[in-house]
């Protein structure tokens, strides 16, 4: 079984890489791979509706967005971290996410996820419960930990000295493999998948 992570910050050595490799490191202890998507400091686009979604994926193929869909469809858990900009997530990540989620929702479908925010101080529960969105819309159990998932730091190597947000980490990562192993032990033995749809939409103005 595998986690694919996805590095919301255009600095690939950074606080919030440091905090993913804390996750990483105990989720190898436990028998689950990983990967750090990066998505570093290229221009990434935001949705514009288009409708234009396709099984490719999204219509836009100048960014990482599809080759992240492609990986998400293989994964089995995933975590999702930010640092913290103006008290929210970094807008690359919401962009990132936005599309990936509109254009390939059925590869996140009823897997676990954990969003992480990384501060040098304020916003880091604000972008925490913002990244949270997405697994609600997509059916995906959510991990928690023993305190919410946030570490603090400025500059990098600083994520290292906030112990207890390691230690948020690493029960972060404790969680999930539990989780991702009791999934595949009812999938072993033969419980099904909920048999959810989403058919009856009702907008405020028809």
């Amino acid at each position: 079984m595998k986690v694919l992570m996805l590095n919301g910050s255009p600095k690939a050595n950074g606080n919030t890489n440091a905090a993913l490799l804390e996750v990483g490191r105990t989720l190898e202890n436990e028998g689950i791979s990983y990967e750090i998507f990066q998505m570093g400091g290229k221009p990434v686009r935001d949705c514009i509706g288009c409708g234009q979604c396709s099984e490719k994926g999204c219509a836009f193929n100048d960014d990482d967005v599809n080759e992240f869909i492609a990986k998400a469809k293989e994964a089995d858990g995933f975590v999702f971290g930010t640092p913290v900009y103006y008290a929210h997530p970094s807008g690359r990540i919401l962009s990132f996410l936005d599309r990936a989620f509109y254009a390939g929702g059925a590869a996140f479908r009823f897997k676990p996820g954990a969003s992480v925010a990384v501060a040098r101080r304020g916003g880091s529960s604000v972008s925490f419960d913002c990244l949270n969105k997405y697994f609600g819309i997509a059916q995906m159990p959510v991990v928690g930990s023993t305190y919410w998932n946030m570490v603090y730091g400025k500059v990098p190597g600083e994520a290292e000295q906030d112990l207890e947000g390691m230690q948020t980490m690493q029960n972060l990562a404790k969680n999930m493999a539990w989780m991702m192993k009791c999934f595949e032990l009812g999938r072993k033995n033969g419980i099904a998948l909920p048999d959810t749809s989403a058919v009856v939409r009702t907008d405020f103005i028809r």
